[in-house]
């Protein structure tokens, strides 16, 4: 069984569709599918890309398939600038783990790091090791009690080779955990969610302040019950910098999945994916003292053209600009690749299902990178030959 985040609309009529693919030409010439899945028989090269890329210095990308590979569990996959794709790993279920959500982490020597939400010998997900040569190590398999279970993001390791993540279940209320791994496999819950004022079931990722404590959010729970911006010491302190839905009407946000990013000043970036002023998601900021300014708004637009539902995070560029994708919406009703000014203006770069049949990508739940010409990369869960795709975007 794969977990399938619910598409909240899906309504937009054939004759919507048909107009909008002509106004999506405008952008067609910009977006470039450098790989689409399910290119081999029985989708042995993978299928189903939730989470983002990682590059090398080569410039080759690397990222994660929730289905697919030789045994239909999953797969990791190398993509070379060419397009050319090899997969590096196929999962089997047990005990190496199965449907890998999020995506993967490098560390000083090239091995990649990552989590299967399934999988393991207990079923409740594992954190792996991928060599550069494609072999596969478990580092750590989730119990499903107070240890966590069914980890859905990705990873970030310190200094030390540590990895920190996060359980969207188990711990000591089964509600999720905030985990670390030392790189002998052994694992140490830092904080378990109650559901409570400091949250509950975390979807996204960590990131690291110069002090080495933990931000993340979570996607329940907090003041209001609708998620968090938290903050977690290194000894497993937790403080709730925000709760959503602390306006009337969840004007400021509600269900943040993504994780976050610092600016130079150490303010906090999002998404949320629900909630706002339409009801269709934010782009928000938090100050570090705790305040909260709603940066965007989506669903601004008749017909949600400039997107909805952002469930990944945010990237910035040079000047300060934020770009990420939104799940749903856009001029034909399957996802934008979006850009918001600091000031808060948004711009649609790119509107997916621009193409005939979808070629182009549709349904994008990840977030992007930026290559060093400043182009952005991303992946699609369908769209392609159906299974997904890699894509690169030209701003």
């Amino acid at each position: 069984m794969l977990l399938r985040i619910p598409r909240l609309t899906r309504n937009a009529t054939l004759a919507f569709l048909a107009v909008n693919l002509l106004l999506g030409a405008a952008w067609a010439q910009k977006e470039t599918v450098l790989y689409s899945f399910c290119s081999q028989n029985e989708c042995t090269d993978g299928a189903g890309p939730y989470g983002g890329l990682v590059f090398d210095k080569k410039g080759n990308l690397y990222g994660t398939a929730i289905g697919g590979g030789d045994y239909g569990y999953g797969a990791v996959f190398k993509v070379a600038p060419s397009g050319n794709e090899t997969k590096l790993y196929s999962f089997s279920g047990s005990p190496d783990g199965a449907s890998p959500y999020a995506g993967l982490v490098f560390d000083t020597k090239g091995n990649l790091y990552g989590t299967t939400y399934y999988g393991g010998p207990s079923t409740h997900g594992t954190v792996f090791k991928v060599a550069p040569s494609g072999g596969e190590t478990v580092l750590y398999s989730f119990t499903g009690g107070t240890d966590g279970a069914y980890p859905y993001a990705g990873l970030v390791l310190d200094k030390k080779g540590n990895l920190y993540g996060t359980a969207q279940q188990g711990g000591g209320n089964n509600l999720g955990t905030v985990f670390k791994v030392t790189p002998s496999g052994k694992e140490k819950v830092l904080h378990s969610f109650t559901r409570g004022s400091d949250g509950g079931n975390p979807y996204a990722g960590l990131i690291f302040d110069k002090k080495w404590n933990l931000y993340g959010t979570t996607e329940q729970g907090g003041g209001n019950s609708e998620g968090t911006v938290f903050k977690v010491t290194p000894s497993g302190k937790e403080t709730v910098l925000y709760s959503f839905c602390s306006e009337t009407k969840c004007v400021d946000g509600q269900e943040p999945y993504a994780g976050l990013v610092f600016d130079k000043k150490w303010n906090l970036y999002g998404t949320t994916e629900q909630g706002g002023g339409n009801r269709n998601g934010t782009v928000f900021k938090v100050a570090p003292s705790g305040q909260e300014t709603t940066l965007y708004n989506f669903c601004s637009q008749s017909g949600c053209t400039d997107g909805a539902y952002p469930f990944a995070g945010l990237v910035f560029d040079k000047k300060g600009n934020l770009y990420g994708t939104t799940e749903q919406g856009g001029a034909n009703g399957y996802g934008t690749v979006f850009k918001v000014t600091p000031s808060g203006q948004e711009t649609v770069l790119y509107s997916f299902c621009s193409q005939s049949g979808c070629t182009d990508g549709a349904y994008p739940f990840a977030g992007l990178v930026f290559d060093k010409k400043g182009n952005l990369y991303g992946t699609t869960e369908e769209g392609g030959n159906g299974y997904g795709t890699v894509f690169k975007l030209v701003p």
